[in-house]
């Protein structure tokens, strides 16, 4: 695919893409976290919202499906219910500032070895993380865990 034949804002995204290609990507336009291409197909199979396109690439309609950023966190509980992991890509610059689109990049990676955010954890789940670690001063391994607790009453 020729990033040329596309928009400016397909450009970015795709340079975004190409940096988190094991995840999907929830690219903030607007009012709305747009996925796009592979991300859009298997986002709309998993989430059950409508598969549309948008523009072209290389003379093909581009997929494209969205959620609403007020609704995104029960979209992401779903993803990571699945065992998908997330990257989240907000707007950080001013829309309008300058040409070409407004500045992107990715703030958050939701993935479900890691989840501790209390709007994505179940109310009677409890999650835990484990890291495994040497002793720098003799060959033996040390292992820490902690809780992520959800910080609601059960």
């Amino acid at each position: 695919m020729s990033k040329s034949a596309v928009s400016p804002m397909m450009q970015q995204y795709l340079g975004i893409k190409a940096q988190h290609t094991d995840k999907l990507v929830f690219y903030r336009m607007g009012d709305f976290y747009e996925l796009f291409l592979d991300d859009a197909v298997e986002a709309a199979k998993l989430l059950d919202i409508t598969l549309t396109t948008r523009g072209q690439m290389d003379g093909v309609p581009i997929k494209m499906a969205g959620v609403p950023f007020h609704a995104a966190e029960q979209y992401l509980a779903r993803l990571v219910k699945l065992g998908k992991s997330v990257a989240i890509c907000e707007q950080v610059g001013e829309v309008g500032a300058g040409k070409g689109p407004v500045e992107r990049k990715v703030v958050r990676i939701v993935t479900p070895g890691t989840l501790t955010d209390s709007a994505l954890l179940e109310d009677k789940e409890t999650n835990r993380i484990v890291a495994v670690s040497p002793d720098k001063n003799t060959s033996v391994w040390r292992g820490h865990r902690c809780k992520a607790a959800n910080s609601k009453p059960s």
